[in-house]
């Protein structure tokens, strides 16, 4: 069933997003103009010399766009699409916070991210790895900030991600949709670069002994939607995410009571408490193969089994084939 809410045969359905409210109120502008108004007028008069030597030069076009984005977020003015997907809270938050960690923590070097095409629809087909999926919100940060269109990934996500309180909302505000192919069709078709991870729980949640080695990729159902929606498959290769959480024991019971595909047991955790739950500052690449094309097969080819089998195995060999390359060349683990 798909994840998003409007009836039409053959298209996926849409969830019905509802605007924020306007604070307006019938004797004044909105309470949202007068916080921004009083807290501009703050910045510019007694602490102005205070807010330069705290912020440094600069800090007045800062505050003020910080201001207008607050106001926006009060106010409701700001878009969503079918999906749930903020563009704006996406780069200005989500994507900020995320940033620090790719940048300075996993220094991730990113190669071939040309072969992302700058318009039109894309399939990037990812190994999943690493205990906790932050190899999926890395790559979301890395083809934004590395593409030459600063293009936004779509990522189709599992259910337990839509089932979880807050991680539920943020992920649609992300742009993460369920993992249909109904949805997947229609990001596709419509021109977004969507991501998929088709190993699913049993990548990121395999043994460390298993490390970089790929699970199965289901039966191809996300080949399907890109020959449906004529768009080319970028395989994307991982190498680091593998050792941030190390997994060398699971508790299948608790798992199961819990309602969880597992429950890791990893050098630190559960050992070192809370402080067990940090990622390990590995080395990460993350490379972007050239895109296997998709628009020169026939119309019917989504139907036949056997081709979209192949096209999967053959999504799956690659980026088992370049992870070999990259681990080979790979100097160290953190360095």
């Amino acid at each position: 069933m798909s994840a998003a809410a409007e009836n039409a045969p053959g298209e996926a359905k849409v969830i019905p997003i509802e605007s924020a409210p306007s604070w307006t109120t019938p004797e004044g502008p909105k309470l949202a103009d007068r916080l921004a108004g009083a807290v501009g007028g703050a910045l510019s008069g007694p602490l102005g010399p205070a807010a330069t030597r705290l912020f440094g030069k600069g800090w007045e076009g800062r505050a003020a766009e910080g201001l207008a984005f607050l106001r926006r977020r009060v106010t409701g003015d700001y878009e969503v699409d079918e999906f749930g997907f903020d563009r704006e809270l996406t780069e200005e938050v989500l994507l900020s916070l995320l940033r620090p960690l790719a940048e300075k923590y996993f220094r991730i070097d990113v190669q071939g991210v040309e072969h992302i095409p700058a318009e039109g629809g894309a399939l990037i087909v990812a190994n999943h790895s690493g205990t906790v999926p932050l190899d999926a919100l890395m790559t979301q940060v890395v083809i934004h900030d590395h593409h030459p269109a600063r293009r936004h990934l779509r990522m189709l996500a599992a259910d337990l991600v839509f089932v979880l309180p807050g991680i539920n909302e943020l992920a649609r505000k992300a742009g993460h949709t369920l993992a249909c192919n109904e949805d997947a069709q229609a990001l596709l078709e419509r021109g977004e670069v969507v991501g998929v991870w088709p190993e699913g729980f049993k990548g990121i949640g395999k043994p460390f002994s298993e490390r970089y080695k790929l699970q199965r990729f289901g039966r191809g159902g996300f080949v399907a939607s890109a020959l449906r929606a004529r768009v080319p498959i970028v395989p994307c290769s991982i190498v680091g995410a593998e050792e941030t959480y190390p997994m060398i024991g699971n508790v299948k019971t608790l798992a199961r009571l819990l309602g969880l595909p597992y429950v890791p047991i990893t050098p630190t955790f559960p050992w070192l408490g809370p402080l067990g739950m940090l990622p390990l500052p590995t080395k990460w690449t993350i490379r972007f193969g050239e895109p296997i094309a998709t628009d020169t097969y026939p119309a019917e080819a989504a139907d036949d089994p056997m081709l979209v089998f192949d096209l999967a195995d053959e999504v799956r060999e690659t980026i088992q084939h370049t992870l070999y390359q990259l681990l080979v060349q790979r100097r160290s683990v953190f360095f």
